[in-house]
């Protein structure tokens, strides 16, 4: 029996998976091996070769996959969903954005505002602008951020706002405080969902992490660290 397991996973679900890690690893005797990239990264990789035994990204993505041959046919499952929210420095004034007006406000007030440039959440917050009608009022502020390193630029101070999913924001204190979740009116929720691959070395260790994470034994980590449940 192959004693590791390779997990590729998004950098928005990191904060959650490490914490539940080192409970499982005790329980099995198994290594889990952890890669984190971008959704849109962790996709391209693979189809390119990178071996895994588990996968953990948006759901379409791992449909995707498992069109490929990638992803074992069958072995998706829904894991949650993370929502967006902003984040400030600690320290900083207290924020309201508990409405459409307020959150628009916040934004259009702000200094600088970091997005993530290049992941999921980046490319809906821009959309978004669009939709408020307050793109060009908003979009010379935006500084662009990539490689899941949004939170912590502002608490470098190289934004004086961030917009990312609150799992980032809660895993980059106490040096970043989380202003707020968006506005139920503008909130999107990241879902993510497992996939064992179809090559897996070991598909019965996937098998058995992909169970352990879809517990509800763990279901209280998750929400202290912003994964929601459906």
């Amino acid at each position: 029996m192959n004693q590791e397991i390779r997990l590729f996973g998004a950098i928005a679900v990191r904060p959650a998976i490490l914490a539940l890690i080192p409970r499982f690893e005790t329980g099995t005797g198994f290594t889990v091996a952890v890669r984190w990239e971008l959704n849109p990264t962790v996709k391209k990789q693979i189809e390119a070769g990178e071996a895994f035994d588990l996968v953990i990204t948006n759901p379409d993505l791992v449909q995707d996959l498992t069109a490929s041959g990638k992803v074992k046919a069958g072995s998706q499952v829904a894991f949650g969903r993370i929502a967006m929210g902003v984040a400030a420095k600690a320290g900083s004034r207290p924020l309201d954005i508990g409405s459409v007006e307020a959150f628009e406000q916040a934004l259009k007030s702000a200094r600088s505002i970091a997005y993530a440039s290049e992941g999921t959440s980046g490319g809906y917050f821009s959309g978004l602008l669009e939709r408020l009608g307050i793109a060009d009022e908003v979009k010379p502020k935006l500084v662009a951020i990539p490689g899941g390193q949004t939170a912590p630029a502002v608490g470098r101070g190289e934004a004086e706002l961030g917009v990312v999913p609150v799992t980032s924001i809660l895993a980059a204190a106490p040096d970043v405080v989380l202003v707020g979740r968006f506005p139920e009116e503008l909130q999107s929720y990241v879902d993510f969902a497992i996939g064992i691959s179809a090559d897996s070395t070991d598909a019965e260790a996937a098998n058995q992490l992909s169970a352990f994470l879809m517990s509800a034994a763990v279901d209280d980590i998750l929400a202290a660290r912003g994964v929601e449940r459906r």
